[in-house]
C-alpha cells in the first residue's frame, strides 16, 4: 500500500464511522462491554460482541440478557441493526475498529493482573490488518497500552504491522488509543450519552480516529496528548472517589465514639454552597474500579522509586472497613449476651451498591466470609442475586433466603441498602439490626447498631 492510499484509508475509515458503515467489534460483553456494543447499534452500527463466556453468547443470541438494568428488548432491538456475538476471534479481521472492554482485577497479593488484556491482545494479533482502529477501555496502570498491548500486537500479526506513531503514514499499519469507560450502575440521572469520553490515541491520527468513533455515541470528545494521559486520567477520576471515601470513613469511626452522627454532619456540610462534595461512609469499598485502582497505580509509582503513600493509606482505610463491620456486630450481640460464634446472621443485600445486580469487589462477600470464620451462621437476601456461587476471591455457594421470619436471627446486618427494603418491617421484626449504610434513618428503636 502507497502512502497515498494510506492517507486516503484513514478518511475513508472516517467516512465509514460518520456513514455508520464501519463494523465495529467489542470484546467483553460485560458490565461495560454489552451497553457499549448496544450504543453503536442504536446508531445503526453493525456490531460484533466477542467473549469467551460461552453462556453470555448463547443468552444473547436468543436474545435474552444477563445484566438487571439492561432490558432482554433491547437485545432484541439490536439484532435487526446486525448485532451479534461470537467467541470466534477470527471474525476481528472483518472489523473496521476494535473496542476492548475486558477485566483488570488484582491479584492475590494486590498487584496488577493485567492476564485479561494480554490474553485478548494475543487474540487480537493474528488478525489484525492494516487501517484497523484498536482502543482499550479497561481501566489500568499508565503505560499498558505502550508498553504491554503494543508489542504484542505488533510482534505477533502476520502482515509485519506497526503501530502508527507519526504523521507519516506508511499504510502498513492499525491505528490504537486508550480511552477510558465512565460506566456508572444504577445512575439514571445521567445519559450515557452525556457522559463526555476522554480520548488518549498514539499519535494524531489515532486520536482522530477514536474521537469519529465516539463521537457517534457520546455529545462530547475530550482528547488528551497520550494513552498514558488518559489512563492516568481514569485513574484520578477513581482515586479522588476513593480517598475521599476513607476521608468519611476514617471521620465516621471518630464520630461513633465522640458520639456524633457522621450522616447528619455531612448532611449540614452538603449545605455549602462551594468547595465540597459529599461523600459516604460504608461497610467498605465495591465496584471494578475504586477498590482496585489506587493499587494499580501504587504498584506502577514504585518503577519510578516512588510511593504513594496518601493514596495506599486511603485503599488501607477502605479495606479495613468490613472488619469494622464485624468488630461491630460482635458489639452488637454481645449486648444481647450472644456471640458471633454460633449465631444465625442475615446480610441484607450483597450488591456493591443499591440497586444494582453486580458483585465486583463487593464488600458483603468478604463480611460473609469474616462472619462464617468466627463461626456465625450466614444467610443473605438480595432481590438481585438468587444465588452466590464461584468468583475470582469468593465460592460461597449461597441461595438467597426468603426475606421472611426474621425474627429468627440474632441480628440483620444491612450491607447495601436497596430502596425495596422495607426498612420499618425489618426493623419492627428483627431482634437486632446493624445498619453499615444508614437505611434505617428516621425510625428510632433500641434495635438499631449503627455501625
Amino acid at each position: 500500500m502507497s502512502i497515498s492510499s494510506a492517507v486516503t484509508s484513514v478518511d475513508q475509515l472516517k467516512s465509514k464511522i460518520q456513514k455508520r458503515q464501519a463494523r465495529i467489534g467489542i470484546i467483553g460483553l460485560g458490565y461495560v462491554g454489552l451497553p457499549l456494543a448496544l450504543l453503536y447499534s442504536e446508531q445503526k452500527f453493525r456490531v460484533t460482541g466477542f467473549d469467551i463466556d460461552s453462556r453470555k453468547i448463547e443468552t444473547l443470541a436468543k436474545g435474552g440478557s444477563y445484566i438487571y438494568r439492561i432490558a432482554p428488548e433491547e437485545i432484541q432491538a439490536a439484532k435487526p441493526h446486525g448485532f451479534s456475538a461470537t467467541s470466534d476471534y477470527s471474525h476481528l479481521t472483518e472489523m473496521d475498529a476494535i473496542i476492548i472492554c475486558v477485566p483488570t482485577p488484582l491479584d492475590e497479593y494486590h498487584e496488577p493482573d493485567l492476564s485479561f488484556i494480554t490474553d485478548t491482545t494475543h487474540s487480537i494479533a493474528p488478525h489484525l490488518r492494516a487501517g484497523q482502529l484498536v482502543v482499550l477501555e479497561s481501566t489500568t496502570y499508565p503505560g499498558t497500552t505502550e508498553e504491554v498491548m503494543i508489542p504484542i500486537l505488533e510482534s505477533e500479526n502476520k502482515g509485519n504491522l506497526k503501530a502508527s506513531r507519526n504523521n507519516v503514514p506508511t499504510g502498513n499499519e492499525f491505528f490504537v488509543a486508550f480511552s477510558p469507560e465512565r460506566e456508572d450502575p444504577g445512575n439514571t440521572t445521567v445519559a450515557r450519552r452525556d457522559i463526555p469520553k476522554v480520548v488518549g490515541g498514539l499519535n494524531p491520527q489515532a486520536s482522530e480516529l477514536a474521537q469519529a468513533l465516539y463521537g457517534t455515541i457520546f455529545n462530547r470528545t475530550i482528547p488528551v496528548s497520550s494513552p498514558a494521559a488518559a489512563e492516568m486520567t481514569k485513574l484520578l477520576e477513581n482515586i479522588y472517589r476513593c480517598v475521599n471515601i476513607a476521608l468519611v470513613n476514617e471521620l465516621k469511626l471518630l464520630c461513633l465514639r465522640m458520639g456524633i452522627d457522621i450522616w447528619e454532619v455531612i448532611e449540614a456540610a452538603s449545605t455549602k454552597p462551594f468547595g465540597f462534595h459529599p461523600f459516604y461512609p460504608g461497610p467498605g469499598l465495591g465496584g471494578h474500579c475504586i477498590p482496585v485502582d489506587p493499587f494499580y497505580l501504587s504498584w506502577k509509582a514504585k518503577e519510578w522509586d516512588f510511593r504513594t503513600r496518601f493514596i495506599e493509606l486511603a485503599g488501607e482505610i477502605n479495606t479495613n472497613m468490613p472488619y469494622h463491620v464485624l468488630a461491630s456486630v460482635g458489639s452488637a450481640l454481645n449486648t444481647h449476651k450472644k456471640s458471633v460464634n454460633g449465631s444465625r446472621v442475615l446480610v441484607l443485600g450483597v450488591a456493591y451498591k443499591k440497586d444494582i445486580d453486580d458483585l465486583r469487589e463487593s464488600p458483603a462477600l468478604v463480611i460473609i466470609e469474616l462472619l462464617q470464620k468466627e463461626g456465625a451462621q450466614v444467610s443473605y437476601h438480595d432481590p438481585y442475586f438468587p444465588f452466590i456461587g464461584k468468583g475470582r476471591k469468593y465460592d460461597l455457594q449461597m441461595k438467597c433466603a426468603e426475606l421472611q421470619d426474621l425474627g429468627q436471627y440474632d441480628c440483620i446486618v444491612i450491607v447495601t441498602d436497596h430502596s425495596d427494603y422495607d426498612y420499618r418491617r425489618i426493623v419492627q421484626e428483627a431482634q437486632l439490626v446493624v445498619d453499615t449504610r444508614n437505611a434505617t434513618r428516621g425510625i428510632a428503636s433500641p434495635k438499631i447498631v449503627c455501625c
